[in-house]
């Protein structure tokens, strides 16, 4: 049941159901029961749809309903939900039969969360929002994986950009800044980090003047550079991306933001060129860092958009951690469904990192359900802003399905067919049903405790079996 992501697609390409009907051979009265989830979409129809559309059909057939049971997964397995009668199937049949049903049902769990933990969150920039954000930003981060985390007007316009102003050169932010005084009357200041009290960045509307911290090393100065031009002077554009998004309120507000950094890199690293040297480099974040004058995080960051049609890179999926396992940044894909509440797997590589700061770290991991997973982690820093602010450190982790490992180096050396090889690891504890490990932080859902006195394993207590609602 595909008809979700076929309505959206066709309303991206602007044309009508009748119009898209005839193209593909087929009435529009059908074409309306498909979008509406209540025809499937057939091998033949999906490899029509590829060919008008140039896409990449196993991307295009994932269906959102893993994500979405995952997700459902996670919100019926709280405490609050313990004894009713809702089994697995329950949310598959769930997830593909209502799929905005059901976001609605993770949305107003989040809503819960939200609400009861009042807490700060991270927005997908990784700076720190108010409390009661955090409903907006997993709607944001919906949106990012809903699109691929691939955004061909933002590549265009970054690239025209990018050719306009010799951004491929080393001396990228003199040549930028003397662009934007000369086309579009916008100069670039850099300030004392006293002036700047803390901000990494200040757009001065009445001089139309971008302020930049002098804390902000080169590379850092450039990307922050390019955002703040993205939200002047392709705002339009963005608004427009949110709209189709279906962004509001905060979460435009926050989506805005990272649709502003996702410009700021494909300008500094453009398509072609990013990927080229990705696949010729087999991937090594640290080769594209080193072509394109960027730090770890940013090569990270820009191999997860490569979803160009004809020119895919592998599909990664990203997520980055606090020392005390708060999440960040999370973007799913390749199959990896990361978890939207409680911190990642403790089994993950990424906490390993925090370890051994500055080194690589790479790990191949099992899923429960067998799925296997190569993930390349390391620290990364933010920029320290003074002796009052000093840098901040994460765990930031890459990583892609076992399937495309063999395209990285960090394959090179691993038994990826050797069961032994593969970390066992899962979702977060209360959706994980590995009994029998050490490192869970609480009881997986639907297991009650079962303490023996009488004797004591690498935990203080057991479990009981689980009651058929599982």
């Amino acid at each position: 049941m595909l008809g979700h992501k076929l309505r959206r697609l066709r309303r991206d390409r602007g044309l009508t159901q009748a119009a898209l009907a005839e193209r593909l051979g087929i009435s529009a009265s059908y074409l309306n029961l498909i979008e509406r989830n209540q025809r499937p979409v057939t091998i033949d129809l999906l490899l029509k749809i590829g060919r008008l559309f140039d896409l990449d059909l196993q991307s295009f057939a994932e269906d959102d309903a893993a994500r979405l049971s995952a997700a459902l997964g996670e919100v019926f397995g709280d405490p609050l939900f313990e004894g009713e009668d809702i089994r697995r199937q329950d949310l598959i049949d769930f997830a593909e039969a209502s799929p905005a049903a059901a976001q609605a049902v993770v949305n107003l769990y989040r809503a819960y969360r939200d609400a009861a933990t009042a807490r700060p969150v991270e927005d997908p920039a990784g700076t720190l929002a108010p409390a009661g954000a955090a409903l907006a930003l997993e709607r944001v981060r919906d949106a990012l994986q809903a699109a691929g985390n691939h955004f061909p007007a933002l590549e265009e316009a970054a690239e025209a950009l990018s050719a306009d102003a010799g951004l491929g050169s080393r001396v990228a932010l003199p040549a930028l800044a003397a662009h934007l005084d000369q086309h579009y009357g916008t100069r670039v200041r850099i300030m004392p980090a006293e002036v700047m009290a803390g901000v990494l960045r200040r757009y001065d509307t009445h001089g139309r003047r971008i302020l930049l911290n002098e804390m902000l090393p080169p590379p850092a100065r450039l990307f922050q550079l390019l955002a703040q031009f993205a939200l002047v002077h392709h705002r339009a554009l963005i608004v427009r991306l949110l709209a189709d998004a279906r962004l509001d309120g905060e979460a435009a507000d926050l989506g805005g933001l990272a649709l502003a950094h996702y410009f700021a890199g494909a300008a500094m690293m453009p398509y072609d060129a990013v990927y080229r040297a990705a696949t010729a480099a087999r991937y090594d974040i640290d080769v594209v860092a080193a072509r394109f004058d960027v730090g770890f995080e940013q090569a990270c960051h820009r191999l997860t958009t490569l979803g160009r049609p004809g020119a895919r890179g592998v599909p990664f999926f990203l997520v980055k951690v606090d020392r005390a396992g708060n999440v960040a940044k999370r973007l799913s894909a390749g199959g990896m469904q990361l978890p939207s509440f409680g911190g990642a797997c403790p089994r993950w590589v990424l906490h390993d990192a925090f370890r051994t700061p500055g080194r690589t770290r790479v790990q191949l991991a099992e899923m429960p359900d067998g799925a296997r997973f190569l993930a390349v982690a390391r620290t990364v820093e933010g920029p320290g802003l003074g002796h009052g602010e000093p840098p901040r450190l994460h765990a930031l982790m890459l990583g892609c399905d076992a399937a495309h490992a063999a395209q990285t180096v960090y394959a090179d050396g691993l038994a990826l067919a050797v069961d032994a090889a593969a970390t066992p690891i899962g979702p977060h504890c209360r959706a994980c049903d590995r009994l029998d490990c050490a490192d869970r932080a609480h009881p997986p859902a639907g297991h009650r405790l079962a303490v023996d006195l009488n004797q004591r394993g690498a935990l203080p207590f057991g479990y009981e079996p689980a009651p058929a609602t599982r």
